[in-house]
């Protein structure tokens, strides 16, 4: 099987990164290089990208795994081209945000953690997003998506359909 390799120039952001911490600390440096490894090659991180990743931090596989499945903003699985990312914590489901998660299922044919066929779309249920004052609310890649209502979800779907069919 191949596996993907950083590029020269990534390598070297990688050790600039590394450079920041104390020397044995490096493991320090593994949130940042996992976010340009997921980057890099598709969106998600598979076990040999893990295990690559661990092999340039100088630490054990288990170690990345541990992060990884850890935390939500790192996917485990190919994933859509948008992904939405809905908080189910108390504040926003007290808002509505099980509707919401319920109605973005409806909408797209697919249930949380599942992909559509086309490949367009990932719905997830992630824990608090830090936006309580804006519930219910998704995070879509770097943007937050606040006082969502039915509405909003299909013109957020409709803005990626389009967006989508323009850059095709």
């Amino acid at each position: 099987m191949v596996m993907n390799k950083f590029s020269e120039q990534r390598l070297k952001e990688i050790d600039n990164v590394i450079s920041r911490f104390p020397d044995g600390k490096q493991k320090s440096a593994l949130l940042p290089v996992l976010h340009m490894a997921q980057e890099d090659f598709g969106g998600w991180l598979s076990v040999e990208t893990m295990d690559y990743v661990a092999s340039l931090l100088n630490i054990l596989p288990i170690e990345v795994y541990e992060v990884a499945t850890f935390y939500s903003m790192y996917n485990l699985k190919p994933v859509g081209k948008y992904v939405f990312e809905v908080c189910q914590t108390g504040p926003c489901m007290t808002r509505g945000s099980e509707s919401i998660i319920q109605y973005i299922e409806e909408k797209l044919g697919i249930k949380a953690g599942e992909t559509t066929s086309d490949g367009l779309f990932t719905l997830k249920t992630v824990e608090c997003l830090a936006a309580c004052g804006y519930a219910p609310m998704m995070q879509m890649g770097k943007s937050y998506k606040e006082h969502l209502t039915k509405e909003k979800v299909d013109s957020i779907i409709e803005e990626c359909r389009n967006h989508a069919a323009k850059n095709n």
